[in-house]
């Protein structure tokens, strides 16, 4: 197990991949390729599932090239499995450093969830318990992803509908741990935190405050659906929407006490044209640098405006 010092791991690809860290940018979709290759717009970077692009060849593939020659890539997975009791599948750690040698993500990130049982594989990140026997699990296999792929990983807060009966450790806590046991990184999704503060009645801020946020070098932003549990509304995470009021005033909060790091306008149903989600990215860049003038003074207003607290 990987449960004392820092496992040194390199940080990622060379400066000159990096975005500007006060720049948004967007996940990359086959439905938008031909419009960013013929415009150029003015975008800090893309996000693609490196899983979609595990390919000998073919036009993905050729695609992603043609972006990644004028833009900075990051790569967010979603088939580790990370949190299963098997470590991460070596076919699929293997297929992913021929990507992530390939293309020289800035990043590259996974989820704090499972989906993988022996040879069965789920369609869904299923959430991991937050007790000790699960952090020494989820530790051990971000520690072999990492060897194996030479890269540090980036590990995403979930969103969640339930609560387990026994949970041992806070969840900013147990990821806090992560970062200390493995060196990983955090990929902070902002939309997910609301969700999860919403549907669990808590407070984001509280959650802030025991979280490592110098840690985090990404942040996620979506929107989400709101769905009836036996007359009880459910905040559920479906990246079918545009970024709600609330969740940009919770961004200004992390963005205040953080600072600016690369943020991801994510979008994975009812797809818009690009011209939206480019709109949404250059907000997204004036929200980050209003929250950096006001030196964080946002902290009130993200309290009020999550209902709990």
């Amino acid at each position: 197990m990987h449960d004392g010092a820092v496992v040194p791991v390199p940080a990622g690809a060379s400066s000159s991949s990096r975005p500007p860290p006060d720049r948004a940018g967007v996940g990359l979709k086959s439905e938008h390729y031909r419009t960013i290759l013929e415009t150029r717009p003015e975008l800090g970077w893309f996000e693609v599932h490196p899983e979609n692009y595990m390919l000998e060849g073919g036009p993905p593939l050729r695609y992603l090239e043609a972006v990644r020659a004028d833009y900075p890539l990051s790569l967010h997975g979603v088939g580790m499995s990370l949190g299963s009791c098997e470590p991460p599948p070596r076919d699929h750690l293997d297929r992913l450093k021929k990507l992530v040698d390939r293309f020289e993500p800035f990043v590259v990130s996974e989820h704090l969830s499972w989906s993988r049982l022996g040879d069965r594989f789920l369609a869904d990140l299923l959430p991991v318990p937050m007790t000790r026997e699960a952090l020494d699990v989820m530790a051990d296999n971000v520690a072999r992803a990492q060897d194996h792929l030479r890269r540090r990983l980036l590990i995403e807060n979930p969103s969640t509908y339930l609560r387990f009966d026994r949970e041992e450790i806070p969840e900013p806590e147990f990821l806090t741990e992560l970062t200390r046991r493995t060196g990983c990184g955090l990929l902070l999704d902002v939309n997910n935190l609301f969700v999860c503060a919403s549907n669990h009645a808590f407070d984001p801020c509280a959650w802030l405050d025991a979280f490592a946020l110098d840690a985090v070098e990404e942040i996620h932003l979506a929107g989400h659906a709101v769905d009836d549990a036996h007359g009880h509304p459910i905040r559920v995470d479906d990246h079918g929407s545009a970024v709600i009021e609330e969740v940009w005033t919770l961004y200004r909060e992390v963005v205040g006490r953080r600072g600016a790091v690369p943020t991801l306008i994510e979008r994975d149903a009812n797809l818009p044209p690009f011209e939206a989600l480019l709109a949404e990215a250059h907000l997204a860049d004036r929200v980050a640098g209003e929250a950096l003038g006001a030196g964080g003074g946002a902290r009130a207003g993200a309290r009020a405006e999550s209902g709990v607290g």
